[in-house]
């Protein structure tokens, strides 16, 4: 895709952007804050600035605004790039979604017997618009708008929530909770979030007595199958900080680490399993409940899952030995309705593109990049460098994506 193709769907969008969505509750709640503590009043005019490609965070003079717009507000280019980088080292973003942060996997060794695989975070800076590395965190989940990102502390499971502010850096509120917690998810529209619990850190691992990878060696650092310390999750209501808890028993057919995350509505939480029938919902108070229609086929592993006008769903890999491609579904029957690159769906850009894992003609697995797909197109733009290895020391990075705007078109 050459640059004047990129401006004539820059501006494609932009002429569809006819139907703002409301602002999102989190980024409201924070902007109070923001705006007692830094408001100011303008007394000079301010000369127009020819726009550039990298995205500065300059002083927002108009009233009631905050006072620093975000470098992915900044930087509206329906696609921005970076294949020569990995880790990404500037901001990625396609259409409405954008790289929030990466983590890399590492391990901690406790004991001859017990160690955690841990996380170390890389968070975009939305003043310079780089992914700054932190060990401050055990657990990030960003909130659309990408104002805030929710945060866990180091030692899980975690008894506060933090709202950290991505301009300043800056924890701006804890939110207090009953059980401790090991992950924490916004809704769609950033008013709630869904935090799992857990009796004990679900990332410890120990020293297994077999060969749990197929390496022919015994002493690999892992869990037994089938255990899980999940006790429930507590839905907090971000503008308030209050939380409730609700027990959920279910143990069995569950990853060490099976967290919740909220439908599609934010009327339900669901849980993937290990087995048949591959995920579970329950309502707001730990019920099981019936499966949503339009969510019945879609994989909890699968991240994109819905379309953003919820006429399409992200299906599984199906690419066979020579190419990979996964599929487009329609999420009511299960039916296939196309096919494109990829070998995971990682989030929707908007309702036609796709941002997935792809794998380097010739290679395997271990050797992918972030790409963007659209369907009906056989087009695949790289976004980020290919990633190498199986561990963090040989390259290996995984993506937290985010919604770009805080308010912004619907079914764009």
């Amino acid at each position: 895709m050459n640059v004047d193709e990129l401006v004539s769907d820059a501006f494609r969008e932009q002429a569809g952007d006819s139907m703002p969505a409301p602002p999102y509750f989190a980024e409201r709640v924070l902007a109070v804050r923001r705006r007692r503590r830094n408001r100011r009043t303008a007394s000079v005019a301010v000369a127009t600035v020819a726009a550039i490609a990298v995205a500065v965070a300059v002083p927002r003079l108009v009233g009631g605004g905050d006072d620093v717009r975000p470098a992915s507000e900044m930087n509206k280019s329906s696609i921005i790039a970076h294949p020569d980088q990995t880790p990404p080292r500037d901001l990625i973003a396609a259409g409405g979604t954008a790289l929030a942060a990466y983590y890399v996997r590492h391990m901690v060794v406790k004991s001859a017997t017990d160690a955690v695989n841990g996380r170390t975070y890389s968070l975009l800076d939305q003043k310079t618009g780089k992914y700054v590395k932190t060990t401050q965190w055990s657990y990030v989940s960003v909130a659309p708008g990408m104002r805030t990102a929710a945060v866990l502390e180091k030692r899980l499971p975690a008894r506060r929530i933090g709202l950290l502010d991505l301009l300043t850096g800056k924890v701006e509120r804890w939110i207090p909770v009953d059980h401790g917690v090991a992950s924490a998810e916004f809704s769609s529209d950033g008013r709630k979030l869904v935090a799992t619990t857990y009796a004990k850190d679900p990332d410890l691992v120990h020293k297994l007595d077999y060969d749990s990878d197929g390496d022919g060696k015994k002493n690999d650092w892992g869990v037994p199958f089938g255990t899980s310390a999940r006790t429930g999750f507590c839905i907090v209501d971000v503008g308030s900080g209050k939380s409730t808890w609700s027990e959920v028993t279910d143990s069995q057919d569950l990853n060490a680490r099976q967290d919740f995350a909220f439908s599609n509505d934010a009327q339900l939480v669901y849980s993937g399993l290990t087995t048949a029938p591959g995920t579970r919902f329950y309502d707001l108070h730990g019920n099981k409940a019936a499966t949503p229609a339009n969510e019945k086929h879609l994989n909890w592993y699968v991240e994109a899952r819905l379309s953003p006008d919820g006429k399409l769903g992200a299906g599984d890999f199906a690419g066979g030995r020579k190419t990979t491609a996964s599929e487009i579904i329609d999420p009511r029957s299960g039916k296939r309705i196309a096919k494109v690159h990829g070998q995971q769906l990682l989030a929707w850009a908007d309702n036609k593109r796709l941002i997935a894992w792809d794998i380097a003609p010739g290679t395997n697995e271990f050797h992918n990049r972030l790409v963007l797909v659209t369907i009906g197109s056989d087009t695949v733009v790289p976004l980020s460098g290919f990633r190498k290895g199986n561990d963090g020391a040989g390259g290996r990075w995984d993506p937290v994506f985010a919604k770009r705007w805080a308010a912004g078109p619907r079914g764009a």
